[in-house]
């Protein structure tokens, strides 16, 4: 059994707690909280142990919150730490926290791979290096749209291999999570470099991939427009199923509208915060046109990250066979049964 503690419970470190404080392998240590708010008393109403800094302690526990230590102590007793700390803030907690106590962990993607602030040499996607994080003590786990992307792209390179001449994505970012109290601005911003291109191509280095990334006033999900120029006529294939059928985590929808109906669909459902923690092909919006296949899908923001953590941790951890931690995910998060649900309604 590994002991696990999670230091953030923003957006991604609420939903990592849900499901790794159900996992048997893993023994909870708990959560670091650094502000008193309606997370907090989240945590409190789990029964999770709450962990803050020294300075902390006393301002916490003077307004009634029952702590359980520093920061310092749950990392002290723990095997692996998942950094869910706002961006940028994953550098500091490496330098100052997890290399002086020689403790392993996972950070997220907005953390660098590169530079003067780099918290790991890897970003991991499950469908791609899953083996290559086996054992590694630092590792990124990729952002949700890179994550979103490494599904979709790899299938395909595996199908037409070097029939494929490059790949065109423009990303269609969501403004906020739908748990975010900051204003959603009547906006439409622009990246002006992304990246999310340099971090797909740390796993696919040998893809020609340009990415462009946009963001809109939504809180519903990530949508994505991918363009596959190929070398001669696009090959052919029946249907976007025949590509995509037995992948994990990757829905092929017909039907749905927009993001939203994905979303509340899976509020119906009573999907755990919402999240499909997949992607969602639109099949309708399939275009083949000589040597250029074109195809839509929506990408469940933070949620898609989730199982994501947890298979990066089964690597590092235990160096699992992969479809031994793919069942053991999906026994956890319930993928493929949410994904036959969301098939089933929006499906041909």
């Amino acid at each position: 059994m590994v002991r696990v503690f999670i230091n953030g419970y923003g957006n991604i470190g609420r939903r990592i707690a849900s499901a790794f404080s159900h996992d048997k392998d893993i023994q909870f240590v708990g959560i670091g909280k650094y502000s008193i708010d309606e997370k907090l008393d989240e945590a409190i109403a789990k029964k999770y142990p709450v962990y803050v800094p020294e300075e902390k302690i006393a301002e916490f526990r003077q307004k009634g919150y029952d702590i359980s230590g520093t920061i310092s102590d749950a990392i002290k007793r723990s095997d692996l730490v998942i950094d869910a700390a706002k961006d940028g803030f994953g550098f500091s907690n490496k330098v100052n926290l997890y290399v002086p106590m020689n403790k392993p962990a996972i950070f997220q993607g907005g953390e660098d791979r590169t530079g003067e602030k780099k918290v790991a040499d890897i970003i991991h996607n499950s469908r791609i290096n899953y083996d290559k994080v086996i054992n590694q003590k630092y590792v990124i786990q990729g952002s949700c749209n890179v994550s979103g992307m490494g599904r979709i792209m790899q299938p395909m390179i595996e199908k037409f291999a070097d029939k494929i001449q490059r790949y065109d994505v423009t990303l269609i970012r969501r403004w906020a999570d739908l748990e975010d109290t900051k204003e959603v601005k009547d906006s439409i911003e622009w990246d002006k470099n992304p990246h999310h291109q340099d971090d797909v191509k740390s796993f696919l280095p040998s893809v020609k991939l340009y990415v462009e990334a946009y963001k809109v006033p939504s809180r519903m999900m990530h949508l994505h427009q991918m363009t596959i120029r190929f070398k001669d006529k696009v090959p052919y294939f029946d249907s976007i199923s025949d590509i995509y059928h037995d992948e994990f985590g990757v829905a092929v929808l017909s039907k749905a509208k927009g993001t939203a109906d994905i979303r509340l669909k899976a509020r119906e459902f009573g999907f755990e915060h919402d999240d499909t923690n997949m992607v969602h092909i639109h099949e309708e919006t399939m275009r083949k046109n000589d040597d250029t296949l074109k195809i839509l899908y929506s990408d469940d923001q933070t949620g898609i990250v989730i199982p994501e953590n947890h298979l990066l941790f089964q690597s590092m951890m235990f160096g699992r066979p992969k479809n031994e931690a793919y069942e053991r995910t999906d026994s956890l998060f319930q993928i493929s049964k949410k994904r036959d649900m969301l098939e089933k309604q929006f499906g041909a």
